[in-house]
């Protein structure tokens, strides 16, 4: 069972590593360097989703593999329902699911946000100035949203792991 618990941990720790690290690169990387790359809104709008579409043939499955080997990993921790709330372990656990159902339903409104009918008015230049710094804003936001909330989840799987 050692061999299989340290492979579960690993593929966690992996899947941690392509879904926080590509989301960080994306926000804190990529983003800043579009505007050397294109000087339109437009341009930097369609870049930022084709990386984002591309990143989430990667991303949504290493998320899928977080969740799964997240609550394996916590099974045999938690051996009654009592223990979430009368444990540290079982709140910081806690807390790590609603932050985990927060980044899931923020993804999911970020990648509805940008579906493909509106990538086609993007490149095809039919939406107004407004619409597409709405946009623009809207998606930065979430995105931002979605790197602090990876970003606290990995602080509550360091506590978990901790002992805390």
């Amino acid at each position: 069972m050692l061999i299989a618990d340290a492979l579960i941990m690993w593929a966690h720790l992996l899947a941690a590593s392509i879904w926080v690290g590509g989301s960080i690169f994306i926000g804190i990387v990529l983003a800043p360097l579009l505007k050397t790359i294109s000087d339109s809104v437009e341009g930097r709008l369609s870049i930022m989703i084709r990386v984002g579409r591309k990143f989430n043939k990667i991303g949504v499955p290493s998320l899928i593999v977080l969740i799964v080997t997240g609550i394996y990993n916590s099974a045999g921790v938690i051996t009654k329902p009592s223990m979430i709330l009368d444990t540290n372990y079982g709140i910081v656990l806690l807390i790590k699911v609603l932050l985990v159902i927060a980044l899931i339903i923020i993804f999911a409104i970020h990648v509805r946000l940008i579906r493909g009918e509106v990538e086609r008015k993007i490149e095809s230049k039919e939406l107004s100035g407004d619409a597409l710094q709405k946009l623009r804003s809207k998606i930065i936001t979430l995105g931002r949203l979605t790197v602090i909330i990876s970003i606290l989840i990995l602080l509550m799987a360091a506590l978990l792991h901790a002992g805390v």
